[in-house]
């Protein structure tokens, strides 16, 4: 199979020209000042960590992200349509919602459409709700696919929800395959967070600024919103863009090109997400209230279009970035709130999809990378996504290659 960074997580390179790249030397770009100025260190300046792993479950197809109930339960998306039951350790083989009808049609061999993304309300022990974030077939011209948000209620005793009983909470056209973003969850405040892709296709390529810088648009932003209402939503009044002429009320942070990943530190509320690069460079941000992260301009720390000297007033700089010497696709985690490993508590850990895992620590005005290493974890594996339990421990979600039809996707949770 010919894997290409243009279908894997959206937005890439074919393998063998991102192989070749990766042996090009890049000259470093001019520095400037940055919206934020935080400082950064990009090489390993924290030590290597080594925990150990433990298989939670396996026989997934294509897992790709995972919520915990109140009740213990936990429940897993595969890419394909489901949502999978994990009841006392053992998976049950009924899904509890399977909603592959409603999706585009899904290239088995190879595919990053489908369920990207799901969360549970913050009432679920008393409303059953969750929120699932796929890809539609197209309803607009020129459109490979319709991003849908929608809301489901779950049965009591975990038989199959009716896969048309949905509430459609919000679509938006995407113009090509990639960059579809998905990572749906509430914040601390009791609003809907959605991260949305640029759109596909490579650099961007959406008018004459591009989707990221495009306020008119929800593609390529972090939205926020309100689900608990009659209609399908409404806007926060705080949001950062409500009444401000040509720009959408619904956008929170802008400059995004595929924020696969984001999660909010239970501490200190911050809003952590990576966001997938290019060609060159994958970066983690801290995302603020209607702030600008780049994209295009900018892909990571550097300049992406114009390649050379562009204009980055008022772009808000990443905490962490590494090239692709280390990695093609970056996979945004958690910050460890736990009590079973107090020695990380308050490291933000990520990966990257062919397998490495990094931390990242403040240390003074610096954030500081360093690696991890995990023993009683197989070699090889494709990490998807991460997980969080209630307690803060956190979990890695991983498949043995990209197919959708893949049933060998496995999680595990990181201990002592």
């Amino acid at each position: 199979m010919k894997l290409s960074r243009t279908n894997l997580f959206p937005g890439r390179l074919p393998v063998l020209l991102l192989l070749s790249c990766l042996g090009i030397v890049m000259l470093l770009l001019p520095s400037y000042v940055f919206r934020k100025n935080r400082a950064i260190k990009n090489d390993d300046t924290a030590p290597t960590i080594t925990l150990n792993a433990q298989q939670l479950v396996t026989d997934l197809q294509a897992p790709l992200d995972m919520a915990f109930a109140p009740n213990g339960d936990i429940l897993v998306a595969e890419l394909a349509g489901k949502i999978r039951l994990i009841k006392k350790g053992k998976l049950m083989d009924a899904p509890v919602l399977d909603i592959h009808s409603k999706l585009v049609n899904i290239n088995m061999g190879f595919d990053v459409r489908g369920i990207l993304g799901f969360t549970i309300s913050p009432k679920f022990s008393s409303d059953r709700k969750v929120y699932v974030f796929y890809c539609a077939p197209p309803t607009a011209l020129k459109t490979d696919h319709k991003d849908v948000v929608a809301e489901y209620t779950l049965s009591a005793n975990s038989t199959p929800v009716d896969p048309n009983s949905g509430r459609i909470i919000f679509t938006s056209d995407s113009p090509q395959q990639g960059n579809n973003g998905g990572c749906i969850k509430f914040g601390p405040d009791g609003y809907l967070y959605v991260s949305m892709g640029d759109g596909g296709g490579g650099g961007d390529k959406h008018g004459p600024i591009g989707n990221g810088q495009n306020m008119n648009t929800l593609l390529g932003k972090i939205l926020r919103i309100n689900v608990n209402s009659d209609s399908t939503y409404t806007v926060p009044k705080d949001n950062p863009f409500v009444n401000k002429p040509g720009a959408r009320p619904e956008i929170w942070a802008y400059g995004i090109r595929n924020a696969w990943r984001f999660s909010f530190d239970k501490t200190t509320k911050q809003l952590f997400t990576s966001d997938v690069g290019e060609s060159t460079w994958e970066e983690v941000d801290i995302i603020e209230k209607g702030a600008n992260y780049g994209w295009r301009i900018t892909e990571g720390n550097h300049c992406f279009n114009p390649k050379l000297n562009c204009d980055i007033t008022g772009i808000t700089k990443p905490i962490a970035e590494y090239g692709h010497r280390e990695g093609v696709c970056v996979i945004g985690g958690y910050v460890y709130e736990g009590k079973q490993l107090p020695a990380i508590k308050g490291k933000y850990f990520f990966a990257d999809w062919t397998g490495p895992i990094f931390y990242i620590q403040k240390t003074g005005d610096e954030w500081q990378r360093g690696k991890v290493t995990l023993q009683n974890y197989p070699a090889n594996l494709k990490i998807t996504s991460w997980g969080e339990d209630p307690s803060g421990e956190i979990y890695v979600i991983t498949s043995p290659d990209t197919s959708p039809g893949n049933t060998k996707g496995t999680i595990y949770k990181i201990v002592k």
